[in-house]
């Protein structure tokens, strides 16, 4: 009966701390009425179950009484009303966060991402359908995900978007905009009426705070600008980052580049990713520490990472992003080898930055990207090359750069066709996969085994090809000396043995 899960929504409601019992009719009210049901028949027992399973359930009903489409989007769409109707107003959330956050700052945060977990804006249950797992590598222990948590768009859906087009609207002015905040949806533009954003101040600008409804990590949330603008990694950009990890100091915060292929998949609003998690990149090993007279209270150290990383620390916020945006400067005109700047008025360098708190210390990672194409690379240069696009294509992105990659869906299906043909059924292989097959069936061990590794290794390999230093011996000369002719720029260094052996 109906009445049955309406109402064991609503107990699940008070059970995840959304709504109170003062709140019971109300809210089971607000929901017959998205029902277009008049009646209710308290239920004599009330089945224990999550949320998104309940919805699930409320969905179909609402499918077979003909209130809603049998197309994702429009379930999607119902699902968000319908949580709507238990998530506090926005200045509700904002005045509770921020009460929390005056006395603990962790205890806002954790009471913003359960309550975005509770009203199912983060989708939990298709999260959990991902494929996950970690696996060694030289550069430390990496993390795989194959995203199987948005779902594929129906054939229907494909085709009545091409014959009802979107309506032609600028609002909301984007994927990530203000505006989204309880937004109804419409064909090319998701629905967010459970979506829920805090205020921030970042840098004496206006900014919001919002986790991401796909997590690809714990606590994966998302810092926009409140005014609508390209992506650009400037002074600016490090002191906003900076200002985050100050506000907020059991998180990270970090951004893509500001350029094609290098960068995300949105360029055109300022975004960052932030989160709470720790990266195999955080862990790296240092290979070579370097001292700035101008900038004495800065350390600066490379890694050995498969992309090419300037790590800065120090207590001092200013003096980090002022020196950050000397080292962009003479990035973004650094010419060595196929690192070329510029073609005519076209940037070619910039950096992918990820800010943290550590022991005390600020900490302001640059990685150095360059996303000039050739004949011979025509997806870029420095990007996954082709003997590994069966497996990774897509940009390499921000979280991929910390070592956690981020693998298409269907890889499911295609992994598992190489698993069996390892293990010696007679199975049709992709013909991408098919010379990679046949090299591992050529090894000893269990196949899932082998082919789980194998695939950290072809991302590995995407990483090192998106460095622009490679690590090897010619490699790490070429990154020595663009930090001496860095270095040089900003002061002149009188260069001595260090603890690693490799001060310059």
């Amino acid at each position: 009966m109906i009445d049955a899960t309406i109402e064991a929504l609503v107990e699940a409601a008070i059970r995840e701390e959304l709504i109170t019992e003062q709140d019971r009719i109300y809210s089971r009210n607000r929901v017959l009425a998205r029902l277009n049901k008049l009646d209710f028949d308290k239920p004599t027992f009330v089945p224990r179950d999550s949320i998104p399973n309940l919805l699930e359930t409320l969905t179909e009903y609402a499918v077979e009484s003909g209130l809603v489409e049998n197309l994702l989007e429009e379930k999607d769409r119902f699902m968000a009303e319908v949580m709507d109707v238990f998530v506090s107003k926005p200045s509700e959330v904002t005045r509770t966060f921020n009460a929390l956050r005056a006395v603990d700052v962790e205890a806002a945060t954790s009471f913003f991402y359960k309550m975005s977990q509770a009203s199912n804006y983060i989708q939990t249950q298709r999260i959990a359908n991902n494929i996950t797992y970690k696996a060694p590598t030289r550069y430390g222990t990496l993390d795989i995900t194959i995203n199987l948590s948005k779902p594929e768009k129906d054939p229907r859906e494909i085709a009545r978007a091409r014959l009802q087009p979107a309506p032609e609207t600028n609002y909301p002015t984007g994927l990530l905009a203000i505006e989204n905040e309880g937004y109804g949806g419409h064909l090319k533009h998701p629905a967010r009426a459970n979506h829920r954003i805090i205020p921030l101040t970042l840098g004496g600008e206006e900014w919001s705070f919002q986790y991401s409804p796909y997590l690809y990590y714990n606590e994966h949330s998302i810092l926009l600008s409140n005014e609508v603008r390209d992506m650009v990694i400037d002074r600016s950009a490090f002191e906003r980052l900076l200002d985050f990890v100050g506000q907020f100091p059991h998180y990270f915060a970090g951004s893509n580049a500001d350029l094609p292929i290098v960068g995300g998949s949105i360029l055109t609003h300022d975004h960052y990713q932030a989160g709470r998690y720790r990266f195999a990149m955080d862990d790296a090993d240092v290979v070579a520490t370097y001292r700035s007279d101008r900038y004495d209270q800065v350390d600066i150290e490379t890694l050995e990472w498969p992309l090419s990383v300037v790590r800065l620390r120090s207590t001092q916020r200013e003096q980090l992003a002022m020196l950050a945006n000397q080292l962009l400067g003479h990035w973004q005109n650094y010419e060595d080898g196929d690192i070329v700047p510029y073609t005519g008025d076209v940037r070619h360098n910039t950096v992918t930055p990820i800010a943290r708190r550590r022991d005390g210390r600020y900490e302001l990672d640059l990685v150095l990207r360059n996303n000039r194409t050739s004949e011979a690379h025509p997806d870029g240069i420095f990007h996954p090359h082709a003997d590994v696009h069966h497996i990774k294509r897509e940009n390499i992105g921000l979280i991929e750069v910390m070592g956690l990659a981020v693998l298409p869906a269907r890889l499911k299906t295609e992994l598992e066709q190489v698993v069996r043909f390892i293990e010696g059924e007679d199975v049709e292989v992709a013909d991408m996969h098919k010379a990679w097959a046949e090299e591992l069936k050529t090894k000893s061990g269990d196949a899932r085994v082998l082919v789980d590794q194998a695939v950290v290794d072809k991302f590995v390999k995407g990483l090192e090809d998106a460095g622009v230093f490679k690590q090897t011996v010619e490699g790490q000369e070429r990154f020595t000396a663009f930090m001496s002719s860095f270095l040089s720029h900003v002061d002149k260094v009188e260069y001595g043995a260090s603890s690693s052996g490799m001060n310059r």
